[in-house]
């Protein structure tokens, strides 16, 4: 962009979509026993309110981050917003509970569009380095503060009416088109060279739908019954017929060379671990604040409220964070960080001490938040090509909304795994215990390439004496 107030502009616009994005996972959760009183949803349709967006989300995004590069950037950032605005309104009136699960799944397509268009849209626009970092620290704050906020908002418009909650997204979603279609660089219409691999497509949105679908389900049919292990074998199968075809195309959906970036996995790895153990951590707490506490749906939104301030307070810090002390060691404190707010949760009881346990528990998974997201999705466009900026975007949004999904049904597993339809103390922890383990796991794989980027700097330092010491001898020959 030729000015840098237009491109900061165009920062925000793409934040505020961002935040609505992030802002529909968790929105409608304080709301959907209102949903289900008033259109009579049974307890197995009411799950699909959440899992409709999330098939459309999780499933589309590879497909969305590959459309971006090969249509433009710009032009299907501006389609995906109008469709998610549309749907956004058909959910907000419609009073029929299909109607709404199919409006809550055109949706989740839009966004699947929206947010890696979003993210390669800003990787291009900003030069890799300090510029760039803080664009992409406050851009992923949003979603992050979207995220944690939803629960808020959820709360607040709950109390007005259910349908607020999802008609809420709409003029904010007008008034960003409309800036955007003024704001946004003319250069992100470019497209990337190459063909459009349709078979590829196919085979990993369907493997993707099916795999989510699978793992939502498989709480209700049973991990061990045909259905889901058919299922799994299914995703697997189309999952290998992808790669298949990935190596053999000229122009693929997904360049597989660009997994030997060990950063690019560690940081789809470190999204899928944060992503998923939080989703089913704010899923178990939802369960033991109202209905073994008994608190309201406001108490229970206000409680995830200093999480969410501490993230949009801190957002603008993070590019100067990432630039001073680098993506892997703000990535190793927040895995940390993340770990030790799970920790303090098994301590719960019947009488939680909001002092001593809730409100430093959630400052902490604010922490995580705050240092870990930024610092991942900078790990995983840093050193990417502009035309594969959207793959990239693609292949970590995709791994934190699918984590979400497969973590969230395995602890829904667990909850329900001592039957008798109730809630109890000890099944609460062992749930957190899934999401503690999980935690563990990515300050391993954290700790693990940080270590890896020390050892291959001191490489590179040695190599670099090396040349030094080589051409001085050169020169004291000649």
């Amino acid at each position: 962009m030729s000015s840098s107030s237009s491109r900061w502009g165009a920062l925000a616009v793409l934040c505020a979509v961002i935040f609505l994005d992030a802002l529909d996972v968790s929105m409608v959760g304080v709301a959907l026993p209102s949903i289900q009183h008033d259109l009579g949803l049974s307890t197995s349709s009411l799950q699909w309110v959440v899992s409709g967006y999330v098939l459309g989300y999780g499933g589309l995004l590879l497909l969305g981050g590959r459309t971006a590069d090969l249509l433009g950037r710009r032009r299907v950032f501006l389609v995906a917003l109008g469709v998610f605005a549309v749907a956004s309104l058909l959910g907000g009136l419609v009073d029929d509970g299909t109607l709404l699960i199919i409006a809550r799944f055109v949706k989740g397509v839009g966004a699947a569009f929206t947010a890696p268009a979003a993210l390669s849209i800003i990787t291009t626009t900003f030069p890799e380095g300090p510029l760039r970092n803080k664009a992409l620290s406050i851009f992923t704050a949003s979603g992050a503060s979207g995220y944690s906020l939803g629960l808020v908002f959820s709360g607040l418009l709950t109390e007005i009416g259910w349908r607020w909650t999802l008609l809420m997204p709409v003029p904010v979603a007008i008034i960003a088109l409309v800036a955007a279609l003024k704001v946004l660089p003319r250069g992100a219409e470019e497209r990337a060279e190459g063909g459009h691999d349709l078979l590829g497509a196919v085979l990993i949105t369907a493997s993707m739908l099916l795999l989510v679908f699978t793992v939502v389900q498989a709480p209700e049919a049973g991990w061990t019954s045909l259905r889901t292990v058919g299922s799994l074998v299914a995703t697997a199968a189309l999952l290998g017929l992808f790669v298949f075809a990935e190596l053999r195309m000229r122009h693929p959906l997904v360049r597989l060379g660009i997994l030997r970036s060990g950063s690019l996995v560690r940081a789809n790895l470190g999204l899928l671990i944060l992503m998923g153990s939080y989703v089913a951590f704010q899923f178990v707490a939802m369960q033991y604040f109202q209905n073994l506490l008994g608190w309201s749906a406001l108490g229970t939104a206000l409680a995830f409220l200093p999480a969410g301030l501490l993230v949009a307070v801190t957002s603008t810090k993070m590019g100067d964070f990432a630039d001073r002390f680098g993506t892997g060691k703000l990535i190793v404190v927040g895995a940390a960080a993340l770990a030790g707010g799970y920790a303090l949760f098994l301590g719960i009881d019947e009488t939680p001490s909001l002092g001593g346990l809730v409100i430093p528990g959630m400052l902490l998974l604010g922490v995580a938040f705050a240092l870990s997201f930024p610092a991942l999705n900078i790990q995983a466009t840093n050193g990417v090509d502009d035309d594969e900026q959207g793959l990239a975007s693609g292949l970590l949004n995709t791994s934190g909304q699918v984590g979400g999904a497969i973590v969230l049904a395995v602890v829904t597993a667990v909850l329900t795994s001592e039957g008798g339809g109730g809630l109890s103390i000890g099944a609460l922890r062992a749930a957190i215990v899934v999401s503690l383990i999980l935690a563990l796991v990515g300050l391993g794989i954290s700790a693990f390439g940080l270590r890896s980027r020390r050892a291959a700097v001191a490489v590179e330092e040695q190599v670099e004496e090396q040349v030094e010491g080589q051409k001085a001898r050169a020169y004291e020959i000649v």
